[in-house]
């Protein structure tokens, strides 16, 4: 049997193929990988460098949370406190929450998270990398985003 030849609209549509598909590679690579080169806002406030001085912990505004950010203030406090504060105001291991870096707009709830389940670059503060945050489940990451949301909201983030 014969082997069939390709014709020439047949190569150039692998070759348009074949470069659509080098070029989704190369846009998913420069969207997940790592990069060194992240500058921090310069400014006031903890770390290396933020946006604006963090809040002082007697400043914060501790609103009547819903449910599910009562939910959520306990799972922060069991899972993000000791960097993040109880009161999401930072401490000297992380960065204060409740700051205008993490406006929904910014920072939204995905990027919450995606830092807590696999740890994220340090791009905005000089607290070093975040780890991912060990066992956190989606459930618990719905209770404390809304926990952080209700929280920057009663404090002017929004």
């Amino acid at each position: 049997m014969k082997k069939k030849s390709r014709t020439a609209t047949d190569k150039m549509i692998l070759a348009i193929g074949g470069v659509i598909a080098i070029a989704a590679a190369g846009f998913f690579w420069s969207m997940t990988r790592p990069t060194d080169t992240a500058v921090p806002i310069v400014g006031a406030g903890h770390g290396a460098g933020a946006a604006a001085p963090a809040p002082k912990e007697d400043t914060i505004i501790i609103p009547e949370l819903s449910q599910i950010a009562q939910s959520g203030q306990i799972a922060f406090k069991e899972s993000c406190a000791a960097c993040h504060g109880a009161t999401l105001a930072g401490t000297d291991s992380g960065p204060p929450l409740i700051h205008q870096l993490y406006v929904p707009g910014h920072h939204g709830d995905t990027a919450i998270a995606r830092a807590a389940k696999n740890g994220v670059i340090s791009h905005h503060w000089g607290f070093g990398n975040m780890p991912p945050v060990a066992g956190i489940t989606d459930a618990n990451l719905r209770w404390i985003t809304t926990y952080i949301r209700e929280m920057q909201v009663a404090n002017g983030i929004k």
